[in-house]
Protein backbone atom coordinates (compact mmCIF):
# COMPACT_ATOMS: atom_id res chain seq x y z
CA UNK A 1 0.00 0.00 0.00
CA UNK A 2 1.22 3.67 -0.90
CA UNK A 3 0.92 6.37 1.70
CA UNK A 4 2.46 9.69 1.45
CA UNK A 5 4.21 11.44 4.20
CA UNK A 6 5.28 14.70 4.79
CA UNK A 7 6.97 15.90 7.87
CA UNK A 8 5.79 19.47 9.45
CA UNK A 9 7.25 21.88 7.56
CA UNK A 10 7.99 19.95 4.87
CA UNK A 11 6.49 21.33 1.68
CA UNK A 12 6.26 17.88 -0.46
CA UNK A 13 5.24 14.48 0.76
CA UNK A 14 7.39 12.10 0.00
CA UNK A 15 6.03 8.46 -1.06
CA UNK A 16 5.85 5.63 1.17
CA UNK A 17 5.36 2.18 0.18
CA UNK A 18 4.15 -0.32 3.10
CA UNK A 19 4.51 -3.85 2.11
CA UNK A 20 3.29 -6.40 5.07
CA UNK A 21 5.43 -9.86 5.18
CA UNK A 22 3.33 -11.94 7.60
CA UNK A 23 3.18 -11.69 11.25
CA UNK A 24 4.63 -8.58 12.69
CA UNK A 25 7.16 -8.19 9.71
CA UNK A 26 6.72 -5.10 7.34
CA UNK A 27 8.99 -3.70 4.16
CA UNK A 28 8.91 -0.04 3.96
CA UNK A 29 10.54 1.82 0.93
CA UNK A 30 10.78 5.41 1.08
CA UNK A 31 13.09 7.97 -0.92
CA UNK A 32 14.65 4.96 -2.65
CA UNK A 33 15.86 3.48 0.79
CA UNK A 34 13.92 0.00 1.90
CA UNK A 35 13.48 -0.85 5.69
CA UNK A 36 13.02 -4.20 7.08
CA UNK A 37 10.64 -3.31 10.24
CA UNK A 38 8.97 -5.58 13.01
CA UNK A 39 6.45 -3.37 14.84
CA UNK A 40 5.64 -5.18 18.20
CA UNK A 41 2.86 -3.41 20.29
CA UNK A 42 3.71 -3.31 23.87
CA UNK A 43 1.19 -3.37 26.94
CA UNK A 44 1.27 0.43 27.62
CA UNK A 45 0.45 1.45 24.45
CA UNK A 46 3.67 1.98 22.59
CA UNK A 47 5.36 0.35 19.27
CA UNK A 48 8.39 -1.06 19.37
CA UNK A 49 9.60 -1.12 16.25
CA UNK A 50 13.40 -3.06 14.89
CA UNK A 51 14.07 -1.20 11.97
CA UNK A 52 17.01 -2.85 10.35
CA UNK A 53 18.38 -4.20 13.31
CA UNK A 54 17.81 -1.09 15.46
CA UNK A 55 15.57 -0.80 17.94
CA UNK A 56 13.01 2.34 18.68
CA UNK A 57 10.23 2.40 21.41
CA UNK A 58 7.77 4.84 19.61
CA UNK A 59 4.40 6.26 20.65
CA UNK A 60 1.68 7.40 18.39
CA UNK A 61 -1.01 10.34 18.99
CA UNK A 62 -3.27 10.30 15.92
CA UNK A 63 -5.62 13.61 14.97
CA UNK A 64 -7.25 13.58 11.90
CA UNK A 65 -4.57 12.90 8.90
CA UNK A 66 -1.80 13.95 11.42
CA UNK A 67 -0.01 11.62 13.11
CA UNK A 68 2.20 12.86 16.33
CA UNK A 69 5.29 10.45 16.42
CA UNK A 70 7.31 10.26 19.66
CA UNK A 71 11.08 8.44 19.20
CA UNK A 72 14.00 9.01 21.57
CA UNK A 73 12.61 12.17 22.91
CA UNK A 74 11.50 14.02 20.24
CA UNK A 75 7.94 14.17 18.81
CA UNK A 76 7.49 14.93 15.27
CA UNK A 77 4.68 15.59 13.58
CA UNK A 78 3.11 13.82 10.42
CA UNK A 79 0.50 13.81 8.24
CA UNK A 80 -0.28 10.83 6.41
CA UNK A 81 -2.41 10.09 3.57
CA UNK A 82 -3.10 7.17 0.68
CA UNK A 83 -3.55 7.90 -2.80
CA UNK A 84 -7.04 8.18 -2.79
CA UNK A 85 -7.02 10.78 0.00
CA UNK A 86 -4.32 13.15 -1.22
CA UNK A 87 -6.20 13.37 -4.56
CA UNK A 88 -9.03 14.64 -2.54
CA UNK A 89 -7.17 16.96 -1.10
CA UNK A 90 -5.95 18.64 -4.39
CA UNK A 91 -9.72 18.53 -5.30
CA UNK A 92 -8.96 16.99 -8.63
CA UNK A 93 -11.21 18.06 -11.68
CA UNK A 94 -14.23 15.84 -12.33
CA UNK A 95 -13.24 13.39 -9.55
CA UNK A 96 -15.96 11.30 -8.11
CA UNK A 97 -16.83 8.02 -7.72
CA UNK A 98 -19.72 6.06 -9.37
CA UNK A 99 -21.35 3.05 -9.15
CA UNK A 100 -20.66 0.35 -6.88
CA UNK A 101 -17.52 1.12 -4.18
CA UNK A 102 -15.83 -1.58 -2.35
CA UNK A 103 -14.24 -0.41 0.81
CA UNK A 104 -11.19 -2.71 1.89
CA UNK A 105 -8.60 -3.18 4.56
CA UNK A 106 -5.18 -0.91 3.74
CA UNK A 107 -3.51 -3.11 5.31
CA UNK A 108 -3.44 -6.17 7.99
CA UNK A 109 -5.46 -5.27 11.08
CA UNK A 110 -8.19 -5.54 13.22
CA UNK A 111 -11.72 -4.21 12.74
CA UNK A 112 -12.14 -2.04 16.14
CA UNK A 113 -15.46 -0.32 15.42
CA UNK A 114 -18.08 -0.37 12.57
CA UNK A 115 -19.79 2.82 11.85
CA UNK A 116 -22.45 1.95 9.86
CA UNK A 117 -25.02 -0.82 9.73
CA UNK A 118 -26.14 -2.48 6.47
CA UNK A 119 -28.82 -0.09 4.43
CA UNK A 120 -27.49 2.93 6.15
CA UNK A 121 -27.82 6.16 3.40
CA UNK A 122 -24.02 7.23 4.02
CA UNK A 123 -22.65 10.80 2.55
CA UNK A 124 -19.17 11.06 0.64
CA UNK A 125 -16.42 11.13 3.40
CA UNK A 126 -18.73 9.27 6.07
CA UNK A 127 -16.51 7.20 8.20
CA UNK A 128 -17.74 3.75 7.91
CA UNK A 129 -15.16 1.58 9.76
CA UNK A 130 -12.15 1.73 11.98
CA UNK A 131 -9.32 -0.58 11.88
CA UNK A 132 -6.38 -0.90 13.62
CA UNK A 133 -3.18 -1.59 12.00
CA UNK A 134 0.52 -1.28 14.05
CA UNK A 135 -0.99 0.38 16.67
CA UNK A 136 -2.71 3.01 14.76
CA UNK A 137 -6.23 3.36 14.03
CA UNK A 138 -7.41 4.14 10.62
CA UNK A 139 -11.12 5.33 9.77
CA UNK A 140 -11.90 4.31 6.29
CA UNK A 141 -14.25 6.71 4.57
CA UNK A 142 -17.36 5.83 2.34
CA UNK A 143 -15.49 7.73 -1.43
CA UNK A 144 -19.15 8.43 -2.19
CA UNK A 145 -22.70 8.84 -1.02
CA UNK A 146 -25.35 6.34 -1.55
CA UNK A 147 -26.09 3.33 0.51
CA UNK A 148 -24.56 0.23 2.79
CA UNK A 149 -24.96 -2.56 0.55
CA UNK A 150 -22.71 -5.40 1.85
CA UNK A 151 -21.13 -5.14 5.59
CA UNK A 152 -18.66 -7.86 5.87
CA UNK A 153 -16.67 -5.96 8.80
CA UNK A 154 -17.64 -7.52 12.73
CA UNK A 155 -16.01 -5.46 15.16
CA UNK A 156 -12.84 -7.40 16.95
CA UNK A 157 -12.38 -9.60 13.85
CA UNK A 158 -8.81 -9.63 12.29
CA UNK A 159 -8.46 -8.45 8.62
CA UNK A 160 -6.13 -8.88 5.93
CA UNK A 161 -4.93 -7.14 3.57
CA UNK A 162 -7.39 -5.74 0.73
CA UNK A 163 -9.91 -7.66 2.39
CA UNK A 164 -13.28 -6.38 1.84
CA UNK A 165 -15.34 -4.47 4.43
CA UNK A 166 -17.97 -2.53 2.88
CA UNK A 167 -19.89 -1.88 -0.51
CA UNK A 168 -21.39 1.46 -1.05
CA UNK A 169 -23.79 1.88 -4.37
Amino acid sequence: MRYFAKLQGQKEAVPVDVEHLGGTQYRLTLEDKTYTVDALTLDHGAVSLLVNGTSYPVEFEESGDEVGVLVRGQVSRVDVADERRLRLRAGSVGFTAEGKQVITAPMPGKVVKVLVKLGDEVKEGQGLVVVEAMKMENELKSPKAGKVVELLAREGTAVENNAKLVVVE
